[in-house]
């Protein structure tokens, strides 16, 4: 509008400038921000740029080591470790100190430490001094630096026996900030108790030795039954190096209850020997026999003079069980044979009896019905959790471990802390350290509580721990081999210590159940899927000579279904039990009745063979074979429309089973021959096949031989008429008389070599 006012050819006035310019930055200002805060169409999101860290997280802090992770008076501490610049500038004049103090009470102040990540003053101690530090002219960004700081122990200021706080800290100086500040701290734990305690808590420490199922039902047929493998990754963790080589190897020189799986003696024992491992559509040789002895050897050495616990054979998962499975017919009683097998495998293969009166939940996590299943199959004792079987009434203290919970069943309570220190990865040296200072720190904290009060205290770390899991519990348990403030005790011990009576004995709710524990749980379609293989199973064995061929592998391949380490792997266990199904089916097909084709019948009586075929190596007997007919006229051995006879086969042969049987008009009838056990039991597919009769009676042999009887008289009137005509040409004098019309031709033709027709004839 206001150029629309001007005049064309001359130059608005300066006023009339300024309005226009005031009114376009006015009215544009909103579309123009409008236009920069919607993206182009197409054009991606801004995205934030990441904020580097700042203040006393600007360098991150990794302690690897803490040598000696307990001191005495007289040690020298070191402890090294690696500093990262995470922010944006250079730091100049970075130094490392150590810092030791104050002393924390309780394990409340332990935990409350360890949750702390940046520097605050007055709260974190001041450090040792600067004759004990390291300094660096700078710490590029990104870039790393390991230090080492060494320090005499009777210079940290360690005064009373507990658990003091250490830090390691760096402080220097960026362009922004030119002055000097802490810019990066981690702290650690230094236990202090230069004498041994007159009041020691007793520990015990689980040292698993499980693994996940790798033997599968299959076995070969020669003599010593050559077990099929579904990998040749167990070999893997036995060799040097190995998670499970480690376990033992370490376990061997440290104060542990070895709770074991049963069937990972038995697959490691199997691999011993000659077994076969599953490669695509076919198997292949194993090749790990040397690996597998060398670790059996060291395992029966290492438990001659320790303690054994033998859990249910395949580590069965109690809580699966009691949330879905209990209700399956079966289910409880492949737990009860689960905990059977378990004591014989175990004394068997390392010739020492285990005690097989625990059961394991997964983590620790109980209720009552998880109770209920555990005692269900012969456990009087339940490792459980403090973090599930948490104490109803405050109390100042850890109790002991072992609580009386009613029918004579313990519930021995691990402790949560302790127990899970060593979750997570624990590869890398600085989460290693910090998890066994930590763990030195709670035990000393825990003994100080009531140090009159003398309790046993439980450790059960991850069931399956890895290398270096293991590694950092072997160095845990090693800081405290001077029994300062602990002593060692056996898990069948812990079990019957007299209990804290102020300590809870109620089993928590099934509501109380870790929701994230449930849904990893076997479903429910499981368990049936393991009846129904069972149910094959049963109708099997009846049938065959030599039982335990069969009974034994399939009896361990329904236990591994049951694992607890198919937990989170729910695909992999439903491939586990439908190759152990598909296994079974395919050996109860070697057992059939062979295809029959169309009978036909010659006459009122006659016998029917019907083939039953054994592939199997061994004999089957038990069995039944019968044959119904829909047509009431035909009759089996005398004995109506059915009838039935006893099969016995030897292995790699077939039997044919003969029926007589009789009729009384002729016409079709649809046979079925089905196997039975003797149970009653259908074993197999039916088979059905028509039985046509055709009988010749005395009526159509009567008109048949009237009509012979024709042929006959027709043919000597005929011969005597050519004999009456022969003899007037003779005397005629006609030497061979005229062809008569009346002549037959003679039939001169060959038989038929082609089939009578399709089907089986069976005469009289």
């Amino acid at each position: 509008m206001a150029e629309a006012a001007d005049f064309q050819g001359t130059r608005p006035s300066p006023a009339r400038r300024w309005l226009r310019r005031t009114a376009s930055a006015v009215l544009g200002a909103p579309l123009l921000a409008g236009l920069l805060a919607v993206p182009a169409a197409g054009a991606a999101p801004a995205v934030e740029p990441v904020k580097a860290p700042t203040g006393s997280r600007t360098v991150d802090v990794s302690l690897n080591t803490l040598s000696p992770s307990v001191p005495a008076e007289d040690d020298t501490l070191t402890v090294s470790g690696t500093l990262t610049n995470k922010g944006r500038e250079t730091i100049s004049s970075a130094e490392v100190d150590l810092r030791v103090g104050p002393r924390l009470s309780g394990r409340g102040e332990v935990d409350d430490a360890a949750k702390r990540s940046a520097y605050v003053p007055g709260v974190d101690p001041a450090t040792v001094g600067d004759k004990y530090t390291v300094k660096f002219p700078k710490l590029a960004r990104g870039i790393s630096q390991d230090f080492t700081l060494t320090v005499p122990v009777d210079k940290l200021g360690l005064d009373d026996p507990g658990v003091y706080q250490l830090g390691v800290s760096v402080s220097g100086r960026t362009t922004t900030t030119p002055y000097e500040q802490v810019l990066g701290i981690e702290r650690s734990y230094l236990p202090w108790q230069p004498e041994t305690s007159d009041s020691r808590t007793k520990l015990t420490f689980l040292w698993p030795l499980i693994a996940s199922p790798h033997v599968t039902a299959e076995t070969r047929s020669d003599e010593q039954q050559t077990p099929v493998f579904t990998d040749d990754d167990l070999a893997d963790e036995l060799a040097p190096g190995g998670r499970l080589e480690q376990l033992v190897s370490l376990g061997s020189r440290l104060p542990v209850t070895w709770v074991v799986d049963p069937d990972l003696l038995a697959s490691v024992a199997a691999m011993a020997g000659k077994y076969e491992v599953e490669s695509g559509d076919t198997t292949v040789p194993g090749k790990n026999q040397a690996v597998a002895k060398q670790w059996l050897t060291a395992l029966e050495k290492v438990v001659e003079d320790g303690k054994v616990v033998a859990l249910p054979f395949a580590d069965p998962d109690l809580a699966s069980i009691a949330h879905r499975g209990k209700n399956v017919s079966g289910t409880l009683s492949h737990l009860q044979n689960a905990s059977t097998v378990a004591a014989t495998t175990v004394e068997t293969i390392l010739h020492v009896k285990p005690s097989t009166d625990f059961a394991w939940p997964v983590n620790g996590a109980v209720d009552s019905s998880i109770v209920d299943v555990a005692t269900s199959a012969g456990a009087h004792n339940v490792i459980a959790r403090s973090d599930s079987f948490r104490e109803t009434t405050e109390l100042p203290y850890t109790p002991t471990a072992a609580r009386p919970i009613g029918g004579g069943t313990t519930a021995v309570v691990a402790d949560a802390r302790l127990s899970t220190l060593f979750d997570g990865d624990m590869s890398r040296a600085g989460a290693s350290t910090r998890a066994v200072q930590r763990f030195l720190a709670q035990t000393l904290a825990l003994t100080e509580q009531t140090p009159d009060n003398e309790r046993s205290i439980v450790v059960a770390p991850p069931r399956m721990p890895t290398a270096a899991q293991a590694q950092t519990m072997a160095r845990a348990l090693e800081g405290l081999a001077g029994n300062r403030w602990t002593q060692p005790l056996d898990l069948v011990a812990a079990a019957e210590v007299k209990p804290d009576p102020r300590a809870t004995t109620k089993v928590p709710r099934a509501s109380a159940y870790p929701k994230k524990l449930r849904a990893q749980e076997l479903p429910t379609q499981a368990f049936q899927d393991i009846r129904t293989t069972q149910g094959s199973l049963d109708s099997f064995e009846t049938i065959l000579t030599q039982p335990e061929r069969v009974v034994t592998p399939f009896g361990n391949a329904v236990n591994r279904s049951m694992s607890t380490s198919w937990r989170g792997r729910s695909l992999e266990a439903q491939q586990y039990r439908d190759a152990v199904r598909d296994y079974l089916q395919s050996l109860t097909s070697e057992v059939q009745l062979i295809e029959k084709s169309d009978v036909t019948l010659s006459g009122r009586s006659a016998t029917i063979p019907v083939t039953v075929q054994n592939k199997l190596v061994q004999g089957v007997d038990r069995l039944v074979l019968q044959l119904t007919s829909d047509n009431i006229r035909l009759k089996f051995n005398d004995d109506g429309s059915m009838a039935e006879l006893p099969v016995s086969i030897a292995g790699g042969h077939s039997q044919s089973v003969k029926f007589d049987t009789a009729t009384s008009a002729n016409g079709r009838a649809q046979v079925t021959a089905r196997l039975y056990t003797e149970d009653g039991t259908q074993y197999g597919e039916e088979m059905t096949f028509t039985v046509k009769v055709s009988e010749v009676t005395p009526t159509v042999l009567l008109v048949i031989a009237g009509g012979l009887l024709l042929l006959v008289l027709a043919g000597i009137r005929m011969y005597s008429h050519r004999k009456r005509a022969v003899a007037g040409d003779t005397a005629n004098g006609n030497g061979d008389g005229p062809e008569q019309p009346s002549d037959p031709t003679p039939d001169t033709g060959p038989e038929s070599g082609a089939p009578s027709g399709t089907g089986e004839k069976v005469d009289r």
